[in-house]
C-alpha cells in the first residue's frame, strides 16, 4: 500500500480533470435552468417600467448570475461528485485503484484537492464580484427597476428611528454630510405608536440637522386628506454616522470591509451577533465544496453489479442536501441570537465533515 497521500501523477491529473469537468458542465445547467425561471417570474417587472427592454434584462442577467453561482456552486460540486464517481464505479475504475493498493482517501484525494481550489477560487469570487452584483442589485430593486443607480456607495432599503417616528428610504448614495436619499417615506407617529402622518418624497437631502424631503406628498391619517409640499424638514434626530450604522448589509460588504464594519459597531455598543455569523460564513460557505467528495464517496464503492450503486448514489445525495439544510437552520439560529456566530457558521461543516468520514472509515478502510 501507498504511504503517500495522493496517487501517483497521472492519475491524480485524470481524475482532477474529469471532476472539475463535470463541475463546471453541472454548473452551466443549474445557470441555465435557474436563470430562465428567474426570468420568467421577474421580466415582466423590468420590462412594465417605461424605457426598459432588452438592455436591462441583459443588466438584470450579469447582475444575478454572480448570485445564482455563489449559491449553486456547492451544489454542482456535490452532483459532479456523484456523477464522477458513480461512472468510476461502473466502469470497475474504483475496483482497478483499490487493487493496486490505494485506500479510498487515495482515491477521494484528487477531488478533495480540487474541491479546495474550487473553495479558493468561490472565496475569491464571492468577494470580488458577487458583492458588488448584490449591491446594485438590491439598489436597483428598490427602485422597483427604474433608473440603474450609480456603482459607487448604493446602499438599499434603510430604516432609521427618530423617537417615536421612522425615516425609510429606498436607496443611499453618496458618504457623509453628502447622503442623498432616495424614495424616501416619513412616518410620524402618536405616542402609543400609531401613525398618524405619512410623507413620500422622491428625494431627501442632509439639512445640517435634518432632512429636507423635496416636492414631497403629505398624507393626513386622521382626515384622509394628501397635499403637496414643496420642502419639508425632518429627522433632527438623524445624522449621516447614523445612517453608515444603519446601511451595513453584510451580502454586500466584503469579508475585509465587514470587518470593519463590526470593529465600528462594537466600538459603539452595537449588537453585531448577526454580523458576525455571516462573517464567518463568508469562511466555511465556499469551504463547503470541500465537503462534498467526502460525502458523495459513499457512492464510489461497493459492487456495481450488487445493485446497490443507486441506492449509495441516493445516500451521498441526501448526506449532502441535508448538509445545505442544517447550514441554513444553523445560520438563521445564529441571525437571531439562538446560537453564538463561530457555533452558527463551523458547526456544520465540522458535523459533516465526520458524519462523512465516520461512513468512509467504517465502510470502506
Amino acid at each position: 500500500m501507498q504511504l503517500d497521500f495522493f496517487p501517483s501523477r497521472t492519475l491524480t491529473v485524470y481524475l482532477a480533470k474529469m471532476f472539475i469537468t463535470r463541475i463546471l458542465a453541472v454548473l452551466v445547467m443549474l445557470l441555465l435552468v435557474l436563470m430562465m425561471l428567474d426570468l420568467l417570474s421577474t421580466s415582466g417587472e423590468i420590462l412594465a417600467v417605461e424605457g426598459n427592454g432588452q438592455g436591462e434584462l441583459l443588466t438584470y442577467v450579469s447582475l444575478r448570475i454572480p448570485q445564482l453561482v455563489a449559491r449553486f456552486l456547492p451544489y454542482s460540486v456535490l452532483l459532479a461528485t456523484l456523477i464522477t464517481l458513480v461512472g468510476l464505479n461502473q466502469n470497475s475504475e474504483v475496483v482497478a485503484m483499490k487493487a493496486a493498493g490505494l485506500s479510498a482517501h487515495q482515491v477521494l484525494a484528487p477531488l478533495l484537492l480540487t474541491a479546495a481550489l474550487v473553495a479558493v477560487i468561490s472565496f475569491t469570487f464571492n468577494e470580488r464580484v458577487v458583492t458588488r452584483a448584490t449591491e446594485t442589485l438590491k439598489a436597483w430593486e428598490a427602485t422597483e427597476f427604474g433608473a440603474l443607480p450609480p456603482e459607487s456607495a448604493t446602499r438599499a432599503n434603510i430604516y432609521l428611528t427618530d423617537g417615536q417616528n421612522v425615516l425609510s428610504a429606498a436607496s443611499i448614495s453618496g458618504s457623509g454630510d453628502d447622503l442623498v436619499m432616495a424614495g424616501v417615506t416619513w412616518y410620524r407617529r402618536s405616542p402609543e405608536g400609531m401613525i398618524v402622518e405619512q410623507v413620500r418624497a422622491p428625494r431627501a437631502t442632509y439639512a445640517e440637522p435634518g432632512w429636507t424631503l423635496e416636492q414631497a406628498t403629505r398624507f393626513e391619517v386622521a382626515n384622509a386628506g394628501s397635499e403637496k409640499i414643496e420642502r419639508l424638514v425632518v429627522g433632527d434626530q438623524i445624522t449621516p454616522s447614523q445612517i453608515d450604522f444603519a446601511a451595513v448589509d453584510p451580502d454586500t460588504l466584503p469579508f475585509w470591509e465587514l470587518s470593519d464594519s463590526i470593529a465600528r459597531y462594537e466600538e459603539v455598543g452595537r449588537r453585531t451577533t448577526e454580523l458576525r455569523a455571516k462573517w464567518w460564513h463568508k469562511l466555511s460557505g465556499p469551504l463547503s465544496s470541500v465537503l462534498m467528495p467526502l460525502l458523495g464517496s459513499i457512492a464510489a464503492f461497493g459492487l456495481a453489479r450488487s445493485g446497490q450503486l443507486f441506492l449509495r448514489a441516493v445516500i451521498g445525495m441526501a448526506l449532502g442536501f441535508a448538509y445545505f439544510v442544517v447550514d441554513n437552520a444553523a445560520l438563521a439560529m445564529g441571525n437571531f441570537g439562538g446560537y453564538p456566530p463561530f457555533l452558527a457558521a463551523w458547526a456544520p461543516f465540522l458535523l459533516f465533515f465526520l458524519v462523512g468520514e465516520t461512513v468512509l472509515v467504517r465502510t470502506e478502510e
